[in-house]
């Protein structure tokens, strides 16, 4: 797995390597610009939002977020990242951290309409997952989601299916969310697929009407 050093080197040229296998559909970006949208849409639908994005490496879709109107905080263990993220969003809060550690001081007192997590939570093991979840649905307002875009799979089959089809490609560093196995720990849990390895987890806070 790539330490924050690795995704310093790797910052400049992230978006261009994603776009490449996302227009070819392939493992692990297909369907990376939709989720994207996706998850815009659904925050757009409420004027001014509070979002916090675990993760955000160059702001992609937080920069969206932020020309829009809305008030951006935001984690990342990349100081290169940060970087350039505050290049497009001047106005954001973005502290550095490790998130598998948990959020980072400065968020430990805010509360958000959305928590986003895009292609980034694949980086921690199945319990640092949930410890991590359950963390962030404190900081939730009320009415609030937590929308997760990522590789991931409705059961284990479809997610070793998948893992043979590219075995010559498949990370083995990074952990991919199974939404029937995050059952388990989260019952109320939306998954919404959208191509063969990848879709959206959206888990919400109280007083949130689906």
């Amino acid at each position: 797995m790539l330490n924050s050093k690795g995704f310093d080197l790797w910052a400049d040229d992230y978006d261009k390597s994603v776009g490449l296998l996302e227009e070819e559909n392939r493992y692990p970006f297909a369907g990376y610009k939709k989720i994207l949208g996706d998850i815009y849409k659904i925050i757009m639908e409420k004027p001014d939002a509070v979002v916090l994005d675990i993760g955000f490496g160059t702001g992609t879709l937080t920069t969206k977020l932020y020309k829009n109107g809305c008030t951006i905080y935001g984690q990342d263990f990349s100081s290169r990242m940060i970087e350039l993220a505050y290049e497009k969003m001047p106005g954001a809060h973005l502290y550095q951290g490790d998130f598998s550690k948990g959020l980072a001081d400065e968020l430990k007192q805010e509360s958000f309409d959305f928590i986003i997590a895009t292609y980034s939570i694949h980086h921690l093991a199945d319990a640092q997952k949930v410890v991590l979840l359950k963390d962030l649905l404190a900081h939730l307002k009320d009415g609030g989601k937590i929308l997760i875009g990522d590789v991931a799979f409705s059961n284990r089959k479809a997610l070793d299916q998948c893992k043979k089809e590219y075995a010559d490609e498949w990370d083995n560093d990074e952990i991919y969310c199974v939404a029937d196995e995050l059952r388990t720990e989260f019952p109320n849990l939306i998954f919404e697929k959208r191509t063969f390895c990848s879709g959206i987890l959206i888990l919400a806070g109280e007083n949130f009407v689906l």
